[in-house]
Formats: structure tokens, C-alpha cells, sequence
């Protein structure tokens, strides 16, 4: 039995969320024949480094555009669209044939069965996050053969806007929790002794506050230094000179960082680093600054201050889509943001039973560690139900509260 892991993106944040899994099945599975697939460098190096951290190896191959029209357009367009990323299942579908199943962590793979007929191919869906927006409960996780989902809200959501069947979806927990970073990473400036806020916006136009209001969070921090910043927007924010949004069709441009905001003591700013992805700075951070990214989810491993700046007037009170602004405070402007950012320290006891309930039902975890249960969820998928033995890491489970209002 083959199985394939499959990371086909510009940006490496999808790995952490899928590779945890393939390596306790090449742990735990040895008749199986597992294979991790990359589709540039940069996945590469970032399947390499977290394989080293783990102390696991697993079979790599970096797949290419192997046709000279898919490069041609690539050459062309990839500056604006993912010319790569689509046009990788085409031109590798040799591979992808030799496979019994395929593990993805996003939905573009789905196109193997809607376009190129694989439709022997079981894909399995692991998701990437935790997070409340409408397009990860869209109706393409239907076509997934199976999800692994990391909470109820995700499992009950799924089941009633995607139509995913419950016995299509199994409750794993969080792989990437297996990651987290032990005991919390301190950088270097926070040896100021200061506060520090993440500040993690997200690159949707529609949805993000960097566009109307981030330029004036950065000065803010620029000129109140009572509080260190670390500005780590989501990875793909700034990947592209502009971003373009398919959910609701939006384009924007997010700029460039003065260097005035680089060269603050009390400012570090990181555009894209592996960082950025493996949880080192929700793991750092006091208080936590954004408006939709998943990443807050992370960020309440351990409950904190949390803050959520709305640039679009949003109706979100009973909106399951902004359920995690429920965490803290939402505002709409930066004027007053040093006092706001003072209000969430103090009032955090206020938000913090609801951080922790939910937290509990975005990842339902247990002492088995989540990739455990992952593996074991999808070898189940393929026939077997012999359960593998490996050691075991102790998580704390989350405990929650009733009436937490989410659809």
C-alpha cells in the first residue's frame, strides 16, 4: 500500500499540519510505504528541518513541472496567479497513478478526480488550521474520500454547510500541536522585559485589517514603546506583489515595510520565515493583535490577551465565521489602540473561560498524541484497523464551558 503526502504551495504553512502524521505512519506503519511529495525548494527544506527536529526520515521526492508549455506559463503568470500549483497535477499524474491514497493539506488536489479522472485515488483532507471562515467549510470538502477534523466545531460545521458525512470524517485532534514549541521561545528584544503583541493579520482583502488599518498599528508601536511588537502577518500577505482572493474576488497590494519599522528596537517584523509557521511567536507573545487568521486558535494553547481589529464594519455577533472574536475585545479603529491594548491585559479574566471553551472545540485532543490518531484514522480509511505503537506524548486537554455562543 502506497501513500502519498502531498505539499503543493508557494509558502511552507500547510507542512506542520500534515507532516507530524506522515511520520508517525512511517513509524508506525513499516508494511506501509509512505512518501512525502514537495513541489519547490522551499517545501523541501521545511519537510527537512521539521523531520530532523522530530528524528524521523521518510521517503522525499521533489515533484517539477515537467512540461515546457506548464513552465512557459508559469514563467509568465506566476507572478499573479498559481500557475505552478495547478499545473503540478497535470504534468505529474504518472505519480500520483502509482499512488493507493494521497494525504493533502488543501483543496486544489481535488482536481486530480474532477479533471484528470483519478478517481481510484482515495484523498484524504487534513486541513490546515482550526479557524472559523466560510471557504473552509465550503461544499469542496464533500469530494474529499475522507477529513480528519481537530474539534466538534469542525466536525459539526462540515457536516452541516459542506454536507460531509459523519462517517466520513474523523476526530484526530491537532498534529501540529505536536510541534509546539517547549518551553515557550523568548526573542532576543523581549529581553526588554516588555509585553510583547503579535500582531498576525491576514491576507484576504475582504477580511484583513493590514490594507485600511495595519500601516497605523506599526506606528503606533513606533511611537508608544510600552509594548514590543512582533509583525508576522499570515506568510502569504506579502508573498506576492498583489494579493488576489477567489472566495469573494479581491485584489489589493500590501506594500512594502519602511525601514524606519524594521529598525525599531521594539519592533521585529517577519514577513515569511519558517517562524512564522511553526508556532514560535503565538508560543512567545503576551497578547495577541489580528482579525481572522486561524492562528489565534494556536495563540490559546495557552489563554492570553487577545484584541481583533474589524476594518469592515463586520456584523459578526452569532456570525459562526468570527466566532473566535468572542476571545477579546473587537474594535474598529487604531486611534485608541495602547488603551485598548491596556483594557485586554486587565480584562482578561472577563474573555479567558471563553478562550478555553473555544479552544476545546476547535482541537479535542488527548494524551495520544494527535498524529497518532491521525495515522491511525487513516490507515483505517485504507482497510486497517491494527493499531500502531509508538511513544506517546502527554497534552493537556482543554476544558470548556456551556452556552458558548457559536452556530
Amino acid at each position: 500500500m502506497k501513500i502519498g503526502f502531498l505539499f503543493n504551495h508557494d509558502q511552507v504553512h500547510q507542512v506542520a499540519h500534515a507532516l507530524p502524521t506522515a511520520l508517525a505512519m512511517a513509524e508506525g506503519y513499516p508494511d506501509a510505504e509512505i512518501v512525502v511529495a514537495t513541489t519547490n525548494a522551499r517545501l523541501t527544506d521545511e519537510v527537512r528541518r521539521l523531520c530532523a527536529r522530530l528524528g524521523v526520515t521518510v521517503p522525499l521526492v521533489e515533484l517539477g513541472l515537467r512540461r515546457a508549455s506548464t513552465r512557459a506559463l508559469a514563467n509568465t503568470l506566476e507572478w499573479a496567479l498559481p500557475v505552478t500549483k495547478i499545473g503540478i497535477y497535470r504534468d505529474n499524474l504518472d505519480f500520483f497513478r502509482s499512488l493507493d491514497a494521497l494525504v493533502v493539506a488543501e483543496k486544489t488536489s481535488l482536481l486530480l478526480k474532477t479533471r484528470y479522472g483519478l478517481d481510484d485515488l482515495k484523498i484524504i483532507h487534513t486541513r490546515h488550521g482550526a479557524g472559523d471562515r466560510a471557504i473552509g467549510f465550503n461544499k469542496h470538502s464533500a469530494t474529499f474520500d475522507h477529513v480528519l477534523v481537530s474539534g466538534s466545531k469542525i466536525r459539526q460545521r462540515l457536516r452541516r454547510e459542506a454536507g460531509v458525512p459523519f462517517n466520513r470524517m474523523s476526530l484526530i485532534g491537532y498534529p501540529k500541536f505536536d510541534l509546539m514549541p517547549q518551553p515557550a521561545p523568548r526573542l532576543p528584544f523581549q529581553a526588554n522585559g516588555k509585553p510583547t503583541v503579535l500582531y498576525n493579520p491576514h491576507p484576504s482583502p475582504h477580511l484583513s485589517s493590514w490594507y485600511a488599518q495595519g500601516r497605523a498599528v506599526l506606528e503606533h508601536f513606533l511611537h508608544d514603546d510600552r509594548y514590543n511588537l512582533i509583525f508576522a502577518p499570515h506568510v502569504m500577505l506579502f508573498h506576492r506583489k498583489f494579493v488576489l482572493t477567489i472566495d469573494k474576488f479581491r485584489i489589493d497590494r500590501a506594500g512594502v515595510i519602511e525601514q524606519r519599522f524594521l529598525d525599531a528596537p521594539n519592533i521585529h517584523v517577519d514577513l515569511g520565515s519558517a517562524a512564522s509557521t511553526d508556532m514560535t511567536y503565538t508560543a512567545a507573545a503576551d497578547i495577541y493583535l489580528g482579525d481572522v487568521s486561524s492562528q489565534v486558535y494556536e495563540f490559546l494553547h495557552t489563554p492570553r490577551p487577545c484584541l481583533f481589529l474589524d476594518a469592515h464594519a463586520t456584523p459578526w455577533d452569532g456570525d459562526a465565521n468570527y466566532a473566535h472574536w468572542q476571545a477579546g475585545e473587537v474594535v474598529t479603529g487604531t486611534q485608541d489602540l495602547g488603551a485598548a491594548l491596556d483594557r485586554a491585559v486587565a480584562q482578561h479574566d472577563r474573555y479567558r473561560p471563553v478562550q478555553r471553551a473555544l479552544f476545546q472545540r476547535s482541537f479535542e485532543l488527548t494524551a495520544e498524541r494527535s498524529a497518532v490518531r491521525a495515522a491511525r484514522a487513516v490507515m483505517s480509511v485504507l482497510g486497517d484497523t491494527a493499531p500502531a505503537v509508538l511513544p506517546e506524548r502527554e497534552l493537556e486537554t482543554a476544558t470548556g464551558l456551556q452556552g458558548l455562543r457559536v452556530a
